[in-house]
């Protein structure tokens, strides 16, 4: 139980910060900058709700891509590694490309929920974990962690007005810089899991 509990907590933080949650504070402030708090908090909880629908149908129906492309694992954690990589190189020079959006269009599917949230980095992240995902004890925990994980990122959204007046910008972007280096931890384990699968296969 504790093994199991312990398997839920450690997959939670790593979907937590594949979805880069600091850079998507800051971009919640910035696309949400003028509106009502009201607004601004049911505006949150619809990109909760979208990013917790998306991800779960990631996680159940992403295998289906393996066996259509004929794809192993450890291929596409190759892959998903090295996109996460470059994520966290973007992340860390500040090069992610800005989003323009119409202020009269609801912006919490497209563009927060994809590709702010779940980007392709987040996306072959969970691809490699829906194929992982052959006995039950391993389809709670996902589904479990992501659920946690989601709400996570809900919770900082909720609360961006008040975490931007105790980090500021600059603490916001530090958080964002350190989510950077924590993703090029988690790109290079992908990777060497991946290549370590294909050599001794």
């Amino acid at each position: 139980m504790q093994n199991f509990i312990s398997e839920i907590i450690s997959k939670t933080i790593q979907f937590f910060f594949i979805m880069t949650p600091f850079f998507a504070l800051s971009m919640f402030l910035t696309l949400t900058n003028g509106m009502e708090p009201g607004f601004q908090k049911k505006l949150a909880l619809k990109i909760t709700l979208s990013i917790i629908i998306i991800n779960l149908i990631i996680l159940f129906f992403g295998h289906l891509i393996f066996s259509i492309f004929g794809i192993t694992v450890d291929a596409f954690r190759i892959g998903a590694g090295a996109l996460l990589f470059l994520t966290a190189v973007q992340l860390n020079s500040g090069k992610i490309s800005s989003i323009q959006i119409n202020p009269d269009e609801d912006i919490s599917v497209v563009p927060f929920s994809i590709p702010i949230i779940i980007g392709p980095a987040t996306i072959g992240t969970l691809l490699v974990e829906s194929a992982a995902m052959k006995h039950v004890e391993v389809v709670v925990s996902n589904v479990v962690a992501e659920l946690l994980a989601c709400m996570l990122i809900g919770t900082l959204l909720l609360t961006a007005n008040f975490l931007e007046r105790i980090l500021g910008k600059r603490g916001i972007n530090i958080l964002t810089k350190l989510t950077a280096l924590i993703l090029a931890a988690l790109s290079a384990q992908m990777i060497f899991t991946g290549m370590r699968g294909l050599l001794f296969a």
